[in-house]
């Protein structure tokens, strides 16, 4: 039995977040505290399915470059 996962879930809104403050996937990968690739912060914007692992380094490096205090639930939909 196979189970059809959607991988791909569309625009994110870490994407308008980032455009909002004028970051670039760069801004997150260069100013994060864990190991992070722009490959893992592209996945993030364009809308593929990411561990929850991945999405913490996402949330961790977002937060520490914009130095605010943003949610799971603020960046991604899933």
């Amino acid at each position: 039995m196979s189970v059809d996962v959607k991988k791909n879930l569309g625009e994110q809104p870490i994407l308008r977040i980032m455009a909002a403050n004028g970051l670039k996937s760069h801004d997150l990968v260069a100013h994060s505290d864990e190991q992070l690739t722009h490959k893992m912060v592209t996945r993030a914007m364009k809308g593929r399915r990411l561990t929850p692992h991945v999405q913490s380094k996402v949330l961790n490096a977002l937060n520490n470059v914009a130095g605010k205090d943003y949610l799971l639930k603020d960046l991604f939909t899933y």
